[in-house]
């Protein structure tokens, strides 16, 4: 289901908020957005290290990342093209940065890899909270 934003949707979330929960709410959507680069870059990373044939490591990783990519932006992003509701958009959040968990934890980091599922949870719950009180 394909929805057509409104200018007002497109607005940033913490244009609705004054100080200082606005700077609070921009934190916490610049940590989105590192947490989603991180995702990506750990799930790369993971692939890089397959034992497999250099060739097919590189192809994995794209695909990887491309899918999360694809994946993300059209469930998951502040402007995705498709909207789900507020239980669809956390499902698939879950399911990529899981992703990101698994990957920094296969690749030996098992406490990164907690620590980095701890921090996007809250990160989350966080964001799902302000875009619901927004809607």
């Amino acid at each position: 289901m394909h929805s057509t934003h409104s200018p007002a949707a497109l607005e940033p979330e913490w244009s609705r908020y004054t100080s200082p929960i606005r700077e609070l709410v921009m934190l916490n959507a610049i940590l989105a957005f590192l947490l989603e680069i991180a995702m990506l870059v750990f799930v790369a990373w993971w692939a890089l290290l397959l034992d497999v044939p250099w060739w097919v490591r590189i192809l994995i990783a794209f695909a990887a990342v491309g899918v999360l990519v694809v994946l993300w932006g059209t469930f998951a992003s502040p402007r995705a093209r498709v909207r789900l509701p507020v239980a669809g958009v956390v499902a698939v959040k879950v399911v990529a940065l899981g992703a990101g968990v698994l990957a920094l934890s296969g690749v030996g980091s098992a406490v990164a890899a907690v620590v980095f599922a701890v921090v996007a949870a809250a990160n989350v719950a966080i964001t799902t909270f302000v875009r619901s009180r927004a809607a």
